[in-house]
């Protein structure tokens, strides 16, 4: 998969580039096992923070690969659904990643590009970067990454981008919540390190804590006793090492011990 996916580790920083570029970065079922593996084996490294998933080349991804698709449209059902699975498990895979996941984005994302995206906990975009659900003008639907999109930008605009498959620039992405920050091209770098600074400040636990309350209390279709899980939560947090860490820290006018101090 080496090939397919770049896997570089700096300090606590994890960078995951998507290097098709010749195809614009296109995924197939090679691409979607292998970063199915690295996103299941970062988010269980400890030296690991933060994931930063990228693309090399001009576009961010274009989506599904139509070889593949083609390829999958002559296999039964059956097969069609399992690799509909392998995606959705790994969309599942990076949404549910206990780590903070960066997406950026300087360029084209179209498709299953965009589902990629959604799942990211933050979206950096440049002034480069447009978007489109394009699977109706190919007779197709965006199924599978429509429970990310959707939490994304809500249902309102889906009504028009996955009816037109018309693209948008990376300005509305911004306005409809896809993307948290725009930038230029030269200034993604130092966005990634200023929301990776802030990030720190955070203890890592209660971050996969939050996401996880994210989830469950967002969740329409939840039958949690809402209530009593939430302050069941925040009691386990005030009562476990990194929270009583948190809270001392802050009395002792001090950085936490999560910042390496």
């Amino acid at each position: 998969m080496g090939e397919l996916i770049l896997v570089d580790r700096r300090d606590d920083v994890a960078t995951v580039t998507l290097n098709r570029p010749e195809r614009h970065n296109a995924f197939d079922d090679r691409m979607i096992a292998g970063l199915d593996s690295i996103f299941d084996d970062l988010s269980k490294e400890e030296t690991v923070r933060f994931i930063v998933l990228t693309a090399a080349g001009k576009s961010f991804s274009a989506g599904a690969d139509l070889a593949w698709m083609q390829r999958v449209a002559g296999q039964t059902r059956a097969e069609n659904e399992a690799d509909a699975l392998a995606l959705a498990r790994l969309l599942q895979r990076i949404d549910t990643c206990p780590k903070p996941v960066i997406g950026v984005v300087d360029g084209a994302a179209y498709g299953g590009g965009v589902g990629l995206l959604a799942c990211c906990d933050i979206v950096l975009a440049s002034q480069q970067a447009s978007f489109a659900l394009s699977e109706v003008r190919l007779g197709l639907i965006p199924a599978v990454i429509s429970p990310y999109v959707i939490a994304a930008i809500g249902a309102r605009p889906c009504r028009r981008y996955f009816l037109t498959a018309e693209r948008f620039s990376a300005e509305e992405g911004l306005r409809l919540g896809l993307v948290h920050r725009l930038v230029t091209s030269d200034a993604l770098p130092e966005a990634i390190a200023a929301f990776c600074a802030d990030l720190r400040k955070g203890g890592p636990l209660a971050q996969a804590a939050a996401k996880q309350l994210i989830a469950t209390v967002a969740s329409p279709d939840s039958d949690v006793p809402i209530q009593e899980w939430t302050a069941g939560r925040i009691a386990d947090l005030r009562g476990s090492a990194e929270g009583r860490e948190g809270m001392q820290a802050f009395l002792d006018k001090r950085p936490p011990s999560w910042m390496g101090h």
